[in-house]
């Protein structure tokens, strides 16, 4: 009979893996740079700022916005897609936060 092993995480380190499965596109990063660069909400086709679908864009913007570092608001027909500054800032801090625990000294290995 094999036992199973229980492992809690730490809430942090959850929160911080979900967000980088977020992270783990190279859209999704493309996504939140022209979110960023444009300073603005976008209610027009962010799939033509994209070489991608616009059926896969909208895939990516989904799993953005389900991991909370976009808001997604319908107006009609449309949706209103804006970076939520507040998750982006919170990722830089925890992002931040995680590199400096696993800092690594020179010369270790």
């Amino acid at each position: 009979m094999t036992s199973v092993q229980k492992t809690t995480f730490d809430e942090a380190l959850i929160r911080h893996a979900r967000l980088f499965k977020a992270l783990a596109h190279p859209a999704r990063l493309a996504i939140l740079q022209y979110l960023a660069r444009i300073r603005t909400c976008i209610t027009g086709d962010i799939a033509g700022e994209l070489p991608l679908s616009r059926t896969t864009v909208n895939q990516h913007l989904k799993e953005l916005r389900d991991a909370g570092l976009i808001k997604g608001t319908v107006e009609g027909v449309r949706t209103n897609y804006c970076l939520d500054a507040g998750a982006i800032e919170t990722l830089r801090q925890g992002t931040d936060d995680l590199l400096a625990k696993i800092n690594i000294k020179k010369n270790l290995c």
